[in-house]
């Protein structure tokens, strides 16, 4: 039986915040829908004391602030760019379009295209979010999407120099320096000077994730990614300092962000906690990954594998790291995470900033039933048909005709029996089911 060593914050608490920022998210979603580019500036006056003559970054503004990152900086941001392109190359090589015979004379095929413009969210607050802009603006690159915009926060008073750097040279055709629900709402929405996109993708804050969800319908979304999640699954060939470490690598993030840790071992787990508060006294960011430990901190003990696997699967994080004598025993047994760091050399930074692989992943459970961002999520697998012979409409219009009068649908049947009054030259009364 599973036992806590520690819990976090009651779910009842956590609900009753998830209802203010839905809210709020309503009202700003509603406001400039109404007032457009007007709304857009005052919100951003609002929350981000930053109000100027342009949102969209000009050539020549994108190059100065490109010019304020160091060349070490620029090299590292490229290696990762180079890193995520080359794994959303090889998977989106792996998606194939289909085109086969199923019938004689039926042809039926797949087409793989891409969404034809894009919004790209890149957090930018607390930290300057530079990874998320290759995620996002990269993957959809390799994709085919044809426009993709870009919007990052203020910070510090004006573009961050790096994120620039990094949307430029991941293929932005159109870069704003524009945060939070507002940056969502014109991408989305559209205002006077922005034009709508199709789809919004990339992470953020509890009020980007509530936007993306009230706005999906009106435009795509790759998946509700909110304040970040970690799970680390440990047993005892690790010590507490790495299972610490890594806790806390994710805890800075913000103060609502869940860190769990999942054991066999209560020794481990006990070690764990005395470590986490080792060093929270010597965390620079310790403010922020104090809340989070305190609030929504778990440390779960099980009795076995198998326990910890059906643990996991209903905490169902967005990153789970593993370090196990057999790490290959959740890979082949989990069903529910967003991305899985298997064994101590990885951790989840790695796949955050260069590894390769997208860092926009399901938090709040939602990976019981998505992945994460990959560039499959750019592309619509599209269908078409083609009948080659008089033949097969003539035999495919028979059972099509009676499928559909046994569901009531006449003049559905009516499109087959015209094909098999004329390809098939057979006398099907008008109204009734071909026999």
């Amino acid at each position: 039986m599973p036992r806590h060593l520690k819990r976090g914050m009651d779910a009842g608490a956590i609900e009753d915040a998830d209802a203010k920022v839905r809210q709020t998210v309503e009202s700003i979603l509603a406001e400039v829908k109404t007032k457009g580019d007007q709304a857009i500036r005052d919100l951003s006056k609002k929350f981000d004391k930053w109000e100027p003559k342009d949102f969209r970054l000009t050539p020549a503004e994108i190059e100065a602030a490109i010019a304020k990152v160091s060349k070490r900086d620029l090299e590292d941001i490229k290696f990762a760019q180079a890193q995520v392109r080359n794994f959303a190359q090889k998977q989106r090589d792996s998606m194939q379009d289909v085109e086969v015979e199923t019938l004689p004379g039926v042809v039926l095929g797949h087409k793989h295209v891409p969404v034809s413009a894009i919004g790209c969210y890149v957090p930018g607050g607390r930290y300057p979010m530079v990874a998320s802009a290759h995620m996002s603006i990269v993957t959809a690159k390799v994709a085919g999407v044809k426009r993709i915009i870009a919007c990052a926060p203020p910070f510090q008073g004006g573009p961050h120099p790096a994120i620039v750097a990094a949307m430029h040279f991941g293929g932005a055709d159109e870069i704003y320096v524009l945060g939070g629900v507002q940056a969502i709402a014109a991408m989305a929405l559209g205002t006077e000077t922005i034009e709508p996109v199709d789809m919004i993708v990339g992470p953020g804050n509890a009020y980007v994730a509530e936007a993306k969800r009230q706005l999906f319908g009106r435009v795509g979304i790759d998946l509700l990614a909110g304040p970040t999640e970690t799970l680390i699954i440990a047993d005892d060939t690790v010590d507490g300092e790495i299972c610490a470490t890594d806790l806390l690598g994710q805890a800075e993030h913000g103060p609502n962000t869940p860190a769990v840790m999942i054991t066999n071992s209560e020794k481990l787990a006990r070690d764990t906690i005395a470590e986490i508060e080792r060093l929270l006294t010597i965390l620079p960011t310790a403010e922020v990954a104090r809340q989070a430990w305190n609030d929504y901190g778990e440390v779960i003990v099980c009795d076995s594998y198998e326990e910890m696997v059906s643990e996991a699967d209903r905490v169902a994080s967005e990153h789970v790291q593993v370090m196990t004598r057999d790490p290959d025993h959740f890979l082949n047994n989990m069903t529910n995470y967003g991305a899985l760091f298997l064994g101590p050399r990885t951790n989840v930074a790695y796949g955050d900033k260069v590894i390769g692989t997208n860092h926009t992943l399901p938090t709040k459970k939602n990976a019981r039933f998505t992945g994460g961002l990959w560039v499959g999520k750019f592309l619509k697998t599209c269908t078409y048909q083609r009948v080659t012979t008089d033949e097969a409409s003539a035999m495919i219009g028979e059972y099509c005709s009676r499928l559909c009068m046994l569901e009531g649908f006449v003049a559905h049947a009516e499109q087959a029996n015209i094909r098999v009054r004329r390809y098939g030259r057979k006398n099907v009364p008008y109204g009734q089911a071909a026999e």
